[in-house]
This record gives C-alpha cells, structure tokens and sequence, in this order.
C-alpha cells in the first residue's frame, strides 16, 4: 500500500525561483530536492541515502548547497551520512532544529523557531510531537513537514504529548491554504482509509479523495501533493478541533483496527456511514 517507484511531478515556488523534485527512496520514504533557479544551487530535505539526489542534481547541472534536516530518525538524516561515505560534505551546510532529542550529524547550523535557514530564506516552525526539537521549513508557498502532517495523516507520537502534535498540526494549517505540503512518507491511502472509518457522510470531501489516491496508488503513482487547504478540508487529523479529539483519533489509528475491515465503500447519502469502530463512536460525536 505504501511503496512508491515513480518520481512526485515537479512543484514550482510562487515567484517561480524555486522547483521541487520529489524521488523515492526506500520503501515508502520521499527525498526532496529544492532547486534554485536563481543561483543553479540545490538543498535537500531529509532522507535515507544521498543516491537519487545526487545523480538529479548532476543532471541538472546543479550544486549542492545545502541538507535541511526535520528531525533525527535515521530515514531522515541517512542522506548526511551517506554524503559522508561520498566524501561530499565539504562545502556543503547541514541545518537542523537546535532543541532536537535525536542526534542530527555533521551540523552546521542549529535553527530555532523563528530563524531563517540559509537556503531560499527558509522560515524554520518548530513542529514537535513526532519528535521532540522536529522542524518545519516555509519558504514562499512551500513548506517541507517531515513527519509532523502527513496526507491525510499525522506522525507517530514518539515522543509526544498529543497536545504537542495537536499544537504543531494547527500551526501548520493556519498556513495560507494555497501553501504546498511536502511530507516524508506515501501513507495517503492508508490514512484516508482510517479516515473513512470515522463514519463521515456520504458528501464529505475525503470519500472524493480517497476514491482519487486509490485510482492514483492503483496505477502505480504516488498521492503526496496536497496543499494546506485540502488537508484543512480532508485531514481528520487537522480537522479534529480540539487536542482531547486529536488524541483519540491518534489512538484509534495506533490500534490499527480499521484495517482488518474491508476497503470502504461509499454510503448512501443521509444515511451515513455503517461500521464505525466502536471506540470511535464511543466518542459521544462523529470528527466534524
């Protein structure tokens, strides 16, 4: 359901300066490469292995300015290591959030909230929740979020609390909602799935972006392009309202119950939709 083999299609900033490249790598991890039209320099967001990134940035005759890291788990800072490996790292600035509980290497510059990262001017959001010390990167119309909101989804609490992620994901999403998000992982039909099973009306907008993804996952692309405006609308994660909700919805989708039921289907309009997990619907009220 997660895997992905094919490249994301190019997304060009506002002023049109910068383009964002989006290759797989592993499984289901996504390395992002942002190009600098202006300067012919490339940064590159997170990520297991440097290889596809590499081979990209030669091709568009570019140079590699810089690695944005979001946070430390090791799908993540694995490019600077093997960076390292290439001997690659000389001239090159590796930024990361300077509260970060998880070792990031080879650090140049250590960002808190608030700062600008020395690539594009890059507004650095402290994001926690996954991780504790994980950032967000904003630049123009762009905003790279690791594991913090994923399409239709959220990262894992590893470290916590839910109140942290449920803060983060609403700072996210009080983004202009043109903003385009640019996560570290394709789980957007595995999310939009769970979403479903929250027993949304037949008119909600995930059933037409889950029927979407599904269509789009079938032919082998991935779905990972979204903006801060259809998460707004689509992400029960982003729609939750309230940090109590979020937690719940949190534990729901960790219990992983939903997947033992068959895909969803649509339900007929005004009747809602059947088979709700019971912890869900214990909840005294549907996620608006």
């Amino acid at each position: 359901m997660h895997a992905i083999r094919q490249a994301i299609p190019e997304r060009r900033s506002r002023s049109g300066r910068y383009t964002v490249h989006g290759l797989p790598a592993a499984t289901d991890n996504v390395v992002w490469v942002l190009e600098d039209h202006a300067e012919g320099r490339a940064a590159i967001v997170d990520g297991p292995d440097a290889a596809a990134a590499l081979a990209l940035i030669e091709q568009r005759g570019l140079f590699l300015s810089t690695v944005l890291l979001t946070h430390g788990h090791g799908d993540h800072v694995g490019v600077v290591h093997d960076l390292g490996r290439r001997d690659l790292l000389g001239g090159v600035s590796v930024v990361g959030g300077a509260h970060s509980r998880l070792p990031l290497p080879s650090l140049t510059y250590r960002v808190e909230d608030g700062d600008h990262a020395p690539f594009a001017d890059a507004l650095v959001l402290r994001t926690d929740g996954h991780v504790t010390g994980h950032v967000s990167y904003v630049i123009e119309d762009l905003v790279f979020v690791g594991d913090t909101m994923f399409a239709g989804g959220c990262g894992y609490l590893f470290d916590g609390p839910a109140a942290a992620m449920w803060a983060s994901l609403e700072r996210l999403a009080a983004l202009p909602p043109e903003t385009h998000v640019f996560c570290a992982h394709e789980y957007t039909e595995d999310n939009l799935r769970f979403a479903l099973s929250v027993a949304p009306e037949a008119d909600d907008p995930v059933w037409n972006r889950y029927e979407q993804v599904v269509q789009r996952r079938a032919q082998g692309h991935a779905a990972l392009l979204t903006t801060i405006g259809e998460e707004r609308a689509t992400n029960v994660f982003v729609r939750a309202g309230s940090a109590e909700r979020f937690a719940a919805l949190r534990q729901a989708k960790d219990s992983r119950a939903y997947r033992a039921a068959p895909p969803p289907t649509r339900p007929i309009a005004g009747l809602g939709a059947a088979g709700a997990p019971m912890h869900l619907q214990q909840l005294g009220e549907r996620i608006p």
